[in-house]
């Protein structure tokens, strides 16, 4: 900080947050400074930071674009892009039952009608977000083991269903890429901010809906549901097909979510939550 925005220098650092591809900090009481822990997550942060300048004004909710950026530094032997944002106060809404996050799930529905709009062919790749859910299948049987075998059987009729939906063939739009609740913060009832952009790309929308099954009960999902097919698509909404390849990709987060239970338990009860709703 020092070395490239010494006027930033003096505030105080307190460690929030260790996930996959991040740790960040609050910087003094109104930023929060944000550092890859990876390569990946260096490259992540590029498209960050090239996109989400792009995407903020368009958006009806906070997301962390940068006001600072950050090189590395060989000082410091740092090798990665790093990035200053604007704090956001509120909590995980990973860690507020489900019940508590229906309030919001029309907004939350608003923020992707919002998103979804066609993106520029420059716009990040990503070879495992909002592509035809069809290149994910490999991924799909691996995964599947880590739910129980009780419900393998009507997991992969979910996936066959899913696999027999009409592909899409609208224009590529931009993705959050990873819309999970704890990358949604939740306060007071509301929701305050959407963030970790690092997958951003663009492509087929179902994979972010499917983010759906993880987020909310059924009554939630009525209500962002109910949203998203009034006024997605200029009013058109999306055809049965685009739910069906929703569901599935709703399948595969929930099944991910048991990958790393030592590392990251917060996951582990999104996946029990989706499990419960996906089977239900």
């Amino acid at each position: 900080m020092t070395e490239q925005h010494p006027d930033l220098a003096d505030r105080s650092l307190t460690l929030v947050a260790n996930g996959w591809d991040n740790v960040m900090f609050r910087l003094g009481d109104y930023l929060a400074l944000r550092l890859p822990r990876r390569a990946l997550a260096g490259r992540l942060m590029r498209n960050e930071h090239r996109t989400l300048p792009l995407l903020a004004p368009r958006l009806p909710v906070p997301i962390p674009d940068p006001v600072r950026t950050g090189a590395p530094s060989a000082a410091l032997g740092y090798p990665w892009p790093w990035g200053v944002v604007r704090w956001v106060d509120g909590v995980p809404a990973a860690s507020v039952p489900a019940a508590e996050r229906t309030p919001w799930a029309e907004h939350l529905a608003r923020v992707f009608v919002a998103l979804h709009r066609p993106a520029p062919d420059d716009a990040p790749g990503n070879q495992f977000r909002g592509v035809p859910i069809e290149t994910r299948s490999e991924s799909f049987e691996e995964r599947l083991q880590l739910l129980p075998d009780r419900l393998h059987e009507r997991a992969r009729a979910i996936w066959s269903a899913a696999l027999a939906a009409p592909a899409y063939d609208g224009a590529p739009v931009w993705l959050h890429g990873d819309p999970h609740p704890a990358n949604l913060v939740a306060d007071r009832g509301r929701l305050a901010a959407v963030i970790d952009f690092g997958d951003v790309t663009s492509g087929d929308p179902a994979s972010d809906l499917g983010m759906m099954w993880l987020t909310f009960d059924a009554e939630g999902r009525e209500k962002f549901r109910g949203v998203i097919d009034a006024e997605a698509r200029d009013g058109q909404g999306w055809d049965a097909g685009m739910w069906d390849r929703a569901h599935g990709w709703g399948l595969l987060y929930a099944a991910i979510c048991f990958a790393y239970p030592d590392t990251h338990p917060i996951m582990v009860g999104v996946g029990e939550h989706a499990v419960e709703q996906l089977f239900d």
